[in-house]
């Protein structure tokens, strides 16, 4: 059985001390926005509102809240089919959101994209990629861009444990340390890809060791804290924009549920489960929250309840939405504002 992330939560963090207590709070926000999302994803897919498939990132929400707190808001994201959360973090806009898992009109690719491709050029989410580590080379021309401009941006590029094994990894690894791009490579391990144990297809555990082998600078991180993920993240993204090239940042974590919305990842074994579900990274912060006197059980719980009020009103005007139009114009519906 693997055994969880060490960690209970709480760490020696340096960049994330100096974040205020509206910030801190905020986390908690996004994390919790982010689950009653998911929550309701699954509700809507159980009605018949959603079409497709969906992969939901239930257990895995303090890796893109820490990530997207050290980020501003002209940086690039790339990211996974598991992927609302990314979006999320950074913005995007709820109802928009539900609207293109739901195939209407309004939904930020016009109902086109679905749940595998929610994308917003203006919150810099440059792509949701349905192939496994696809987002890699295009995370790393972002990141040629931004330093041929001299924009100081940064590009960050989410990906699986299963994306470690393919060839677009290594070269794109490759490629970001010879030419000092500033790219954030962010492994999201939740030691599964698909239906295989990490064991099964890569010899170690510890993905981080990858990095070596393009001496490229890399943290290993509970990323079942989102203290911790920050912590990494910041100085990560400071080191870029100053030139110094990319970052690979393993965040060890867990996946709730199954695979996809039609697994129901039988293939784990339930003392792992139950061992990893102690270690949810929103009970976990809250529980620092509550020990820094931040934070209340009933702030919590009201904190909890506003999202999940927030997400159920608009999952119910995104599903009121109107059909797209056959004749409706697609690319003028991503890129023409």
């Amino acid at each position: 059985m693997t055994k969880p992330a060490p960690g209970t939560g709480s760490a020696s963090n340096k960049a994330a001390a100096a974040l205020s207590i509206e910030d801190r709070i905020g986390l908690y926000r996004t994390m919790t926005l982010i689950r009653e999302f998911e929550e309701q994803v699954q509700r809507s897919y159980l009605e018949g509102l959603v079409h497709g498939t969906t992969h939901l990132c239930n257990g895995q929400e303090a890796v893109c809240a820490g990530v997207a707190k050290a980020l501003r808001e002209d940086d690039y994201v790339s990211y996974t089919y598991r992927g609302h959360g990314q979006c999320l973090a950074r913005g995007m806009d709820l109802e928009a959101a539900f609207a293109e898992l739901f195939g209407r009109e309004t939904g930020v690719c016009g109902g086109i994209g679905g749940s595998m491709h929610l994308t917003d050029i203006d919150l810099g989410l440059i792509g949701a990629f349905g192939i496994v580590g696809a987002g890699l080379p295009v995370a790393v021309g972002a990141g040629l861009s931004a330093q041929l401009a001299g924009r100081r941006q940064v590009s960050v590029c989410f990906f699986g444990d299963g994306a470690v094994n393919i060839g677009a990894f290594h070269e794109a690894m490759n490629m970001a340390q010879v030419w000092k791009l500033p790219v954030i490579f962010v492994c999201e391990n939740n030691l599964y890809g698909e239906f295989s144990h990490i064991l099964h297809t890569t010899p170690y555990e510890d993905l981080v060791i990858r990095a070596a082998g393009y001496s490229m600078q890399s943290e290993l991180v509970d990323g079942n804290d989102v203290l911790a993920v920050y912590d990494a993240a910041a100085p990560a993204v400071a080191r870029a924009r100053d030139g110094q090239g990319p970052t690979f940042i393993e965040c060890k974590t867990y996946r709730h549920r199954g695979h996809s919305r039609t697994d129901p990842a039988k293939y784990r074994d339930s003392a792992e489960v139950e061992a990893w579900l102690k270690l949810d990274p929103i009970s976990l912060y809250r529980a620092d929250l509550r020990a820094a006197g931040l934070m209340s059980d009933v702030g919590a719980e009201d904190v909890a309840a506003e999202a999940r009020s927030l997400v159920k009103a608009a999952a119910d005007r995104a599903a009121a939405a109107p059909w797209p139009s056959q004749t409706q114009d697609f690319m003028a519906t991503m890129f023409v504002q």
